[in-house]
This record gives C-alpha cells, sequence and structure tokens, in this order.
C-alpha cells in the first residue's frame, strides 16, 4: 500500500513515468533499497494502480536508443482516493515505521483526521502493554527457563514502550502542527 500511496501522491504533484519515480526514491539516500523496491515491482503498483482506475496513461515518450517511457497521471478517482489509501495505512500499520510514506504525504489527509486514528492506537497500545505485562508476571516457569521468561518480557516491554514513546511524540508534534504545516 505505502508504494501506492507514493505514486499516487507524485502523480498529484505531475504526471511521471515509473523509471523516474524510481529514481528519485534512490537519490540521495537509497530508499528503493532498503524498502527493497524494485523496478517490476513498481512498474506492477502501476499496473494494478491503472486496473482500479487511479492512474492511466497519458503519452509514450519516445528516444532514440533508448526504451519507450509511458507517462501516468492520476485519474479523478484516484484523488478520491489517495486520502483513502492515507487513512487506511496509518490504521493497519503496527509500528511508526511503517507509517513513513503516509507522514510524507499529510498534505493529501485531515491531520485531525491522523490524530484521531493515532490516539485510538495509542490507547490500544497502552492497554496491550498492560496486558502482556500481567501476563508475564503469572507465567509460571521452572528456575532453568525463567532467565528466557525474563528476557521475553523485557524484550517485548522495551519495544512496546519505545513504540508508544514514539507514537505519543508523533501525535504531539501533529497536534502542534495542526493543519497549516508538514511535520
Amino acid at each position: 500500500m505505502s508504494i501506492q500511496i507514493y505514486i499516487l501522491s507524485k502523480l498529484m504533484e505531475e504526471n511521471n513515468y515509473p523509471y523516474k519515480l524510481k529514481k528519485e526514491l534512490s537519490e540521495p539516500i537509497p530508499f528503493d533499497k532498503l524498502g527493497n523496491l524494485t523496478e517490476s515491482k513498481l512498474y506492477y503498483h502501476f499496473e494494478s494502480l491503472s486496473k482500479q482506475g487511479l492512474v492511466e496513461p497519458r503519452e509514450v515518450i519516445k528516444e532514440e536508443h533508448r526504451p519507450d517511457k509511458q507517462v501516468f497521471a492520476i485519474t479523478d478517482k484516484g484523488r478520491e482516493q489517495l486520502p483513502v489509501k492515507i487513512y487506511e495505512l496509518f490504521k493497519k500499520a503496527d509500528k511508526v515505521a511503517e507509517m513513513t510514506v503516509g507522514l510524507m504525504f499529510l498534505r493529501y489527509v485531515e491531520k485531525e483526521r491522523v490524530v484521531q486514528i493515532l490516539e485510538q492506537k495509542l490507547e490500544k497500545m497502552r492497554s496491550k502493554e498492560s496486558y502482556l505485562n500481567g501476563i508475564f508476571k503469572q507465567i509460571p516457569a521452572e528456575v532453568a527457563v525463567m532467565e528466557m521468561v525474563e528476557f521475553s518480557h523485557d524484550y517485548f516491554s522495551d519495544m512496546m514502550s519505545k513504540e508508544i514513546f514514539w507514537l505519543d511524540h508523533l501525535i504531539e508534534k501533529l497536534k502542534r502542527n495542526g493543519n497549516h504545516s508538514q511535520l
């Protein structure tokens, strides 16, 4: 879903072709390599978006001794679906890291609605943290296994605490900045 949000958001700015977007993702930070995004995956997402009626081919650029470049544009349906996809990304994300693309394109959604989604997610995470802490305290274990039970508790507790911290930090940033500016 993230790559489709990226494609739709970039097409909101201007008509574009897949290879150029892949190149933009690789410079200056190689996000394409970090996200294991190959050209074939990018073309697959363009094809998928086209089948959904969210993007459409606009022109073919022909250059001598170079492959043809098919330029795409976002459709009206694509403009309508972009915010829906961004909200869905925030709802489905289990970690702040999974929200990165949505955060880069907040200008296409209402920040207040994103904050509401994230606050609900934060409350669920806090409840889950409390629940997990209670479970680990109840695990009956032999002395030989207890060390690994404690290790597991410490690991999950630390990971969850960090995720809660960053989600809370993100919510505060969004509230501070309102709907008028980017993070």
